[in-house]
């Protein structure tokens, strides 16, 4: 609050963390077609508390949701290191198979030769 004034965000936080400290289980529905408000209807106040209540229900599953992503994104990009690792892996092997095929190949050159003599 700069100068003591609250800002318009800092007043939805506010209504928004009332919201969430203070659950009520009313719920409204639309008045049918030529209802006549009662001593039954919920009042402005209660149907402002209601609405913000369901904001503050949305804002949290959302919340639930976002961490989800963050999870998901960090399990995501451990799973690309690892896979950049297997492939780091698999040329190596094959890098030492490629050796390995090489010294057999000269073996076998050794063998003919010792067999011609």
């Amino acid at each position: 609050m700069p100068n003591g004034k609250s800002t318009g965000k800092h007043s939805r936080q506010l209504l928004f963390s009332e919201a969430i400290a203070q659950p009520k289980t009313m719920t409204t529905q639309a008045a049918p077609p030529g209802h006549t408000p009662s001593s039954a209807d919920p009042s402005p106040l209660e149907a402002t508390d209601c609405i913000l209540q369901e904001i503050a229900s949305v804002g949290r599953r959302l919340e639930a949701m976002d961490l989800k992503i963050t999870y998901l994104t960090v399990v995501s990009s451990s799973i690309r290191a690892d896979i950049a690792g297997f492939r780091e892996t698999v040329n190596a092997l094959d890098q030492h198979l490629t050796t390995v095929e090489d010294q057999v190949a000269v073996l076998r050159d050794q063998e003919e030769e010792l067999r011609t003599l």
